[in-house]
């Protein structure tokens, strides 16, 4: 095994591993109110605490 084979193998993986996370992103399985929620939350004002 010379390094060729190494990086060939490491790249195989790489894209494994990208297809698998687009795969699981575009799944329709997850809940996606919940990320909506969450993708507001920076955008909600704070009900308590200081101002500024």
């Amino acid at each position: 095994m010379d390094i060729n084979d190494l990086r060939s193998a490491v790249t195989l993986l790489l894209l494994l591993m990208f297809l698998g996370i687009v795969a699981w992103v575009y799944s329709s399985r997850r809940d996606k109110r919940a990320y909506d929620e969450l993708a507001a939350l920076p955008l909600r004002e704070e009900q308590g605490g200081s101002e500024q």
